[in-house]
């Protein structure tokens, strides 16, 4: 059966596991993310190394080595920006790994095998469409959740890319024109108001304003540095103030969901991402609002919120299903 190879490059960790086309896992390991470029692909080519050490004389067997990085990465697989990976930037990523994995592989003799870089949350959409919430389903969403905002498409089985294979930013759709800066030049994105660092945002905001004393508090008296974490902190021990800021984040996510099930009509909307540990103490009012404010939440034509199912794990899992062709 064949083996596909998929690292999964984030802020503080490189996840790298071996995969069968059925999704069954052979082989894992995790490493530090790197900060240089020349690092960067040191250690990738080291989880490869590793990896097939692992997978002995089933070696011949593997089909392509897929690696999903965060940030903006063209149809040729160079990375052009990123956010959690400071330093490396323009960087052909697929011409510098090249060398060095022929030398584990052997020559690529008719595309015996192949190496692909691409962004890491149309990675871990490939893997849950492939092996997760999204089985069986032909068109879905995932918006992953965590500092900021990223997602990905599938329409028809397929990925959805786009001219310059930058589809798939749900985060940068603006909900509020006179809404705080965020890091991409505009103002009001949404991941402005409903990522992790956008319920911070609303955090700090209601405490500055007098309204949230025990986020002030939980934060050790500085109204400056109340995190998201207090606000769910705030709101699982019942504070009004909490609660409050709960409600704004909740409509906030509401209003982006609603506008991907308009734009998209998918199966469903698979919602994943760091963030989404916080449970139901966040996610019972934002999906209230999505079922209240949502003409497409409810009825014949709703479209579905649900949680992913594969954790950590998805990107890499997802960049070994495309290096096998399970999904493209």
């Amino acid at each position: 059966m064949a083996i596909g190879i998929g690292l999964d490059v984030g802020g503080t960790k490189v996840l790298a596991c071996a995969i069968e086309e059925n999704g069954k896992p052979l082989a894992e390991l995790r490493v530090p993310s790197p900060t240089t470029a020349e690092g960067l692909v040191t250690a990738l080519a080291g989880c490869v190394e590793a990896l097939l050490a692992e997978l002995g004389q089933r070696v011949e067997e593997v089909r392509g080595v897929v690696v999903g990085v965060p940030g903006l990465v063209d149809r040729e697989g160079v990375l052009h920006e990123t956010a959690n990976l400071h330093g490396v930037s323009e960087l052909d990523l697929p011409r510098a790994l090249r060398p060095r994995i022929t030398k584990l592989l052997g020559p690529a003799d008719g595309d015996r095998w192949r190496i692909i870089v691409d962004n890491d949350a149309t990675c871990a959409t490939a893997a849950e469409h492939s092996f997760g919430a999204a089985r069986g389903r032909s068109d879905s969403l995932l918006v992953t959740l965590g500092t900021g905002i990223g997602g990905g498409i599938v329409a028809a089985g397929h990925i959805v890319r786009g001219a310059n294979n930058f589809a798939g930013e749900p985060g940068h759709a603006v909900v509020d024109p006179s809404g705080p800066l965020c890091g991409c030049g505009r103002r009001g994105c949404w991941e402005r108001f409903a990522s992790g660092t956008g319920l911070a945002y609303l955090g700090r905001r209601a405490a500055e304003a007098g309204r949230a004393p025990r986020l002030v508090e939980l934060a050790g008296g500085s109204p400056a540095a109340v995190t998201g974490a207090h606000v769910v902190i705030g709101a699982e021990e019942g504070d009004p103030g909490a609660l409050a800021v709960v409600e704004i984040y909740a409509e906030y996510l509401a209003i982006g969901l609603g506008n991907l099930a308009e734009l998209f009509d998918p199966g469903c909307i698979i919602l994943g991402g760091g963030l989404i540990t916080a449970g139901e103490v966040l996610f019972g009012p934002g999906l209230a609002a999505y079922e209240r404010t949502s003409r497409r939440a409810t009825g014949p034509r709703a479209v579905p919120v649900v949680f992913a199912e594969l954790g950590e794990r998805a990107g890499a899992f997802g960049a070994a299903a495309l290096a096998l062709g399970v999904i493209d």
